[in-house]
């Protein structure tokens, strides 16, 4: 009879650590879906602040389309994005783009000092240290269920229930330059 109670014991033991370690993915991947939902809102503010910005710097610098259109252009690409992989190449080429915007913004003296361009300058800026924020707490939250799937033994449930890892939202490596942020100053 006592060996009936240690088996039931022991069946209990495994039947709430399995319970515990599959809540435990549950928690781990709606936290990582919390934090890719703060970098998706913080891409869509700044894709809202480009077309002001566009707008702006194309009021004094009405010779320099290409460059408007290439901002455009990237800023179309990165908001139809589907892929992690595909999202962080396009949103280096917005950065890359910005940058050109910016530095056009350089040979215009009475652009650089108008209140509606600084201003839109200090909320992009503001929005680039929000996405970066975004960016490392999802990865932190991406990290912590990639180890729950690899280690041993909470692996097991992992492997029965299908959880799978999630990809890290990492700048790609084609652009050596967007590896900064976007760099706003004047």
């Amino acid at each position: 009879m006592l060996i009936i109670y240690i088996a039931l014991g022991i069946v209990g033991l495994v039947l709430i650590w399995g319970i515990a370690s599959y809540n435990g993915f549950i928690t781990l991947i709606n936290r990582a879906k919390e934090a890719w939902s703060d970098i998706d809102i913080q891409l869509k503010r700044r894709y809202d602040l480009i077309p002001n910005l566009v707008n702006t710097v194309k009021g004094y610098a009405t010779h320099e389309s290409t460059a408007f259109e290439k901002v455009t252009e990237a800023r179309s690409k990165a908001m139809q994005a589907g892929s992690l992989e595909d999202k962080a190449l396009a949103e280096n080429q917005l950065a890359g783009t910005l940058k050109s915007l910016f530095a056009i913004a350089e040979a215009y003296p009475d652009l650089k000092a108008n209140t509606n361009f600084l201003e839109l300058q200090r909320e992009l800026s503001d929005t680039e240290n929000k996405i970066q924020s975004a960016r490392r707490f999802y990865n932190g939250n991406v990290r912590d269920l990639n180890t729950s799937i690899q280690s041993f033994p909470s692996n097991i449930i992992a492997n029965v229930f299908h959880f799978e890892q999630l990809e890290f939202f990492q700048l790609g490596d084609e652009e050596q330059a967007a590896k900064k942020p976007v760099e706003v100053k004047f």
